[in-house]
């Protein structure tokens, strides 16, 4: 009896969700204690926005906490990126717009990733690079195809933290799936 086609594609949703399941595993078993996720009686991470920058000294410094190897990382505090190579040197920094919703600090990697799409704020977006969710919300990086970084809308919750375009580019090109995001304060 030959296996129908909707057998073959719940097997291979079935693995696709076991190797999504190990990366996030490994990825959450190398994450310094720094990095770790509360304990269940500490207060847990609010999903509202707060930005305050921490590195007043050298802005495009990457951040000591942000762990080893090629990475993606995400400081919430001060609105910025920077795309790690091999040896932990920053090949690219810049400055986003903020989602209102914050990812809690910590590893991800990224999951899934869009070319062109149109967010949830209804502006046409390209380079769509996914990595968490929060309260049913998807969080990832994105650039405005009209090049536009708008503020959010603080009544709105959304995901999507906005990049240039030159930056988006960078970013696709970058992070692919699998690819660590570290997300600090």
């Amino acid at each position: 009896m030959a296996r129908s086609s909707s057998g073959f594609v719940a097997g291979l949703t079935a693995a696709a969700l076991a190797v999504v399941g190990f990366l996030t595993y490994q990825a959450s078993a190398s994450a310094p204690d720094s990095l770790a996720a509360p304990k269940k009686t500490e207060k847990s991470p609010s999903a509202t926005a707060t930005h305050a920058s921490k590195n007043k000294q050298d802005p495009n410094a990457v951040p000591a906490q942000s762990g080893i190897g090629e990475r993606v990382v995400y400081s919430v505090g001060d609105d910025r990126v920077w795309l790690v190579g091999e040896g932990g040197k920053a090949q690219r920094t810049f400055k986003v717009a903020p989602s209102t919703v914050d990812p809690p600090a910590g590893r991800y990697v990224v999951s899934s990733r869009s070319g062109s799409i149109t967010g949830s704020d209804g502006v046409p977006i390209e380079h769509v690079v996914r990595f968490a969710n929060v309260e049913g919300i998807a969080i990832g990086f994105s650039a405005a195809v009209d090049g536009s970084m708008p503020e959010p809308d603080p009544l709105k919750k959304t995901g999507g933290i906005r990049e240039k375009r030159a930056d988006g580019d960078a970013m696709w090109e970058f992070a692919t799936i699998g690819k660590k995001i570290v997300v600090v304060p």
